[in-house]
């Protein structure tokens, strides 16, 4: 890579790092490209250069984010689609609880996540998509595979998201967890207890829906 290549590459990283902060402190609306490239010591020129607006500049930032989290705890935690289903529900359960609460990545790429959901931008759409459908699409079939060949899909989907939540529950619930259960860590030992919690206790309660719809079922 020649000097310049390089240079606009650092630049472009410079870019998405600064926008990445300044966008998870304001929103999309309250940044400003000008405090952007104050931050990253770069001309604005360079985000017309590297990402044509602030809204493409805003897109790439939510890729870069979420796309870090995945090549870092790949869907599913790389297990293989022959283990069986509890196996495979243990394996999602673990790598969403790390890609959510990974302390070892900026903190910014949580936030501006999270602030994409709750202040939805254009590029949500592009979000659900290319990101979290997929991981929804393997958690519901994790979840058809447990509740059996003749689970209602509206079931599936709500076991899909009472799953889901009790993950994020420790993702955006956080300062009234430290009061409530300050005993709470979230280290790499008590993040595996609680992913095996979160396991047991989906599991169980799936076994029992399952276990009703068949009772129900019987003539």
């Amino acid at each position: 890579m020649h000097l310049t290549q390089e240079s606009s590459a650092d630049t472009r990283t410079r870019l998405l790092e600064a926008a990445g902060e300044i966008f998870a402190e304001h929103g999309f609306r309250g940044a400003t490209v000008r405090e952007i490239c104050e931050r990253a010591g770069a001309n604005i020129a360079a985000v017309n250069y590297h990402f044509r607006d602030k809204e493409g500049l805003y897109r790439a930032v939510i890729e870069f984010a979420a796309g870090y989290a995945l090549a870092k705890y790949p869907i599913g935690g790389g297990a293989d689609p022959k283990l069986p289903a509890e196996d495979r529900l243990r394996a999602f359960i673990r790598t969403y609880l790390y890609r959510l609460l990974d302390e070892g990545r900026p903190a910014w790429h949580g936030k501006l996540i999270s602030r994409e959901m709750v202040e939805p931008t254009a590029a949500l759409d592009h979000l659900a998509e290319t990101f979290a459908r997929p991981q929804y699409e393997r958690l519901r079939s994790i979840l058809a595979d447990l509740l059996g060949p003749a689970a209602d899909p509206d079931r599936v989907r709500l076991c899909a998201a009472s799953v889901v939540g009790q993950c994020l529950f420790h993702k955006h619930c956080r300062p009234m967890i430290r009061r409530l259960m300050p005993e709470q860590a979230y280290d790499t030992a008590a993040l595996d207890a609680l992913a095996g919690h979160i396991a047991d206790f989906s599991l169980r309660a799936i076994a029992s829906i399952r276990a009703g719809a068949a009772k129900g079922a019987t003539p």
